[in-house]
């Protein structure tokens, strides 16, 4: 694997990086483990707060600037900025390999646990468009005829990063030009909806107050000014993965455990928990816009944005591996979840199925490859 030279100044972006990646563990690892525990526990509360927050702040940015809900989700919640750091840390490090393992890793997880565990908690109705699940079941499809050369560049990054921004600018686009947004049949869809037929007056009820409706006091109508909360608590919830990244790995050597074992349970979970809150709890709250919208822009985004960016500062050499397990896996199972969102409505069953290829993934990958998967 060789860093193209036109690409070597971006070793600089990389090596902020992985510098300010560096500072976090060291930082975290000179609390000792008794300290690297706490950390771990006061990330996963920060998380939990700031993704509260986010679905307070999107529901109300969507209702004052009466914009779609999903479309802010996807904007929001679709880009993985954590794993994005993470490919600038592994291109840096000469670790293409892994940095394409976490894009694909990422995209499996997050139909394999996150959409699997929030139809198995709560099954819920879904409302969209054809087309866009189309872009969803199609996006790692985009990957195989450059996969199938055996090395990914710099001009397949771009054609990847460009698919990406298409496809985003698509879904936001004809949002903003549908007369009814998708998830109308939502508690929150129809209360937009009644308040639209009497005239754009009120609150929908779902929408329970929080400190900021009285500190805001008249800004409080400001989608603006929701927005910039949004930003701000989309930033918590990236530091809180950040956190919980560095934590987790601290817990490990300091206890001594077991990096296999503990990687394909705990680790696997602790490394998409951000995810886990971003999708399940917008649904449990009764806003499954969020957490279907952040499901189609995660994967969308690690599947070919993310992989484009990892192109940008360097070329991959595809491994067997990837061509006979790891992206078939991504390809099944993201196709597999597209079906189930178009037939309008994700059951517990479906959760389990999604869940239980998900596992299958990873013992098939132990026993038959001899390691842990690629991946988160």
């Amino acid at each position: 694997m060789t860093v193209a030279p036109a690409l070597a100044q971006e070793d600089d972006v990389g090596g902020e990086a992985e510098e300010s990646e560096g500072d976090i563990d060291g930082l975290i690892q000179a609390q000792g483990t008794i300290g690297a525990v706490i950390i771990l526990l006061g990330s996963i509360v920060l998380l939990m707060v700031c993704t509260e927050k986010l679905i307070s702040y999107l529901a109300r940015a969507s209702l004052n600037m009466k914009m779609s809900l999903f479309a802010l989700a996807i904007l929001f919640t679709g880009f993985e900025f954590d794993d994005t750091i993470l490919a600038f840390v592994f291109s840096a490090g000469e670790l293409e390999g892994a940095a394409l393992g976490t894009a694909l890793g990422t995209g499996l997880a997050i139909t394999g646990i996150t959409l699997a565990g929030a139809a198995i908690v709560r099954p819920f109705p879904v409302d969209l468009p054809t087309d866009y699940l189309v872009i969803f079941a199609v996006s790692p499809l985009i990957l195989v005829p450059f996969v199938l050369l055996g090395t990914l560049t710099f001009v397949h990054g771009i054609v990847l990063i460009g698919f990406f921004i298409l496809s985003f600018a698509y879904v936001i686009l004809r949002e903003r030009q549908r007369d009814a947004p998708v998830f109308r049949n939502t508690e929150f869809g129809q209360e937009i909806e009644d308040i639209r037929t009497d005239g754009g007056v009120g609150r929908p009820n779902s929408l329970e107050e929080i400190p900021e409706d009285r500190l805001l006091g008249e800004l409080a109508d400001s989608g603006i000014v929701w927005l910039v909360l949004s930003s701000i608590a989309l930033a918590g919830i990236v530091f809180a993965a950040m956190l919980l990244e560095g934590g987790s790995e601290a817990v490990i050597e300091g206890f001594g455990i077991n990096q296999t074992v503990f990687g394909a349970t705990f680790l696997t979970l602790i490394l998409t928990f951000e995810d886990i809150m971003l999708t399940i709890e917008p649904i449990r709250r009764g806003f499954p816009e969020i957490g279907v919208g952040n499901v189609i822009g995660s994967v969308l985004f690690s599947v070919t944005g993310n992989v484009g960016v990892i192109l940008l500062l360097s070329e991959i050499s595809i491994d067997s591996s990837v061509l006979t397990l790891h992206l078939p896996a991504v390809i099944i199972v993201t196709a597999l979840a597209a079906y189930f969102l178009y037939e309008g409505h994700l059951r517990r069953w479906h959760g389990f199925l999604l869940g239980g290829l998900y596992v299958a993934y990873w013992l098939i990958a132990i026993v038959v490859f001899g390691g842990v998967p690629i991946g988160n």
